[in-house]
């Protein structure tokens, strides 16, 4: 893990939708904040492994002034563990598989949505299946994780 700076690793299902969203929503919150971080996502599944973030999560991101069409889904790994100081889960059954997958050792482990008043244990809602204003309350809800994550990582 590296000592000087922190380092975020967002995890959803197939790391084409929220979690995606969530390491633009960090980044773009940890610039305002002058906040130095390294910041990544990923899933616990591979279905997506290489695929660009979903043509919804672009767009939204876009709307916001984010371009995350570089961005490529994988799977998480062991050594992630190591590699990154905390892993955001962004539900509570992607945080479970984390818990099994974790090493001793390894990064803390929470929700996005833990650091922010009154949502502790709160899931970020999936909007894969549903309409695309699902994504816009998606990008709410982690940009609104992040913004709090970056105020505790700077206190």
């Amino acid at each position: 893990m590296p000592a000087d700076k922190p380092a975020i690793l967002f995890v959803c299902l197939g790391n084409i939708c929220r979690s995606p969203l969530a390491e633009a929503a960090f980044r773009l919150e940890a610039e305002r904040a002058d906040l130095e971080a390294a910041v990544d996502s990923a899933g616990t599944g591979a279905w997506h492994a290489g695929e660009p973030p979903d043509r919804r999560a672009q767009a939204v991101a876009r709307r916001n002034g984010i371009d995350i069409s570089g961005y490529r889904a994988r799977q998480v790994d062991a050594a992630d563990f190591h590699r990154f100081s905390h892993i955001g889960a962004l539900d509570g059954d992607n945080l479970t598989v984390l818990r099994r997958l974790r090493p001793r050792d390894g990064a803390a482990l929470s929700l996005l949505l833990d650091p922010v008043p009154g949502r502790r244990g709160e899931a970020v809602a999936d909007p894969y299946y549903g309409a695309d204003a699902g994504f816009d309350a998606t990008w709410a809800d982690v940009t609104l994780g992040a913004r709090h994550l970056v105020r505790a990582l700077k206190a």
